[in-house]
């Protein structure tokens, strides 16, 4: 883990394909070296906060709705809320 001296966090801070990586078997999991790091939640949650945090958030609501734990509706709800926070990201909204 090499260190960004000018903020005092590691390079690979709020990068989701590191610190939040898609297993072979399509999960995500938080490699061990993160878990020991002093960033982990903020780094996390700054990864998350980011367009590809989008993705993480879909790909949870689909594996939910394949499992039988939510239904058509909800499912149809949750992606529609996450495209508006996409749309009003992109557009440059509060």
């Amino acid at each position: 883990m090499k260190r960004d001296d000018s903020q005092n966090r590691p390079s690979c801070f709020g990068d989701l394909d590191i610190v939040f990586p898609l297993r072979s078997d399509g999960f995500r999991v938080t490699p061990i070296s993160c878990l020991q790091c002093v960033h982990k939640t903020e780094c996390l949650r700054t990864a998350m906060g980011r367009s590809k945090g989008f993705k993480v958030r879909e790909e949870m609501i689909d594996r939910a709705y394949r499992g039988g734990v939510i239904g058509f509706f909800q499912r149809w709800s949750e992606k529609k809320n996450i495209d508006r926070l996409k749309r009003k990201r992109s557009s440059g909204e509060p």
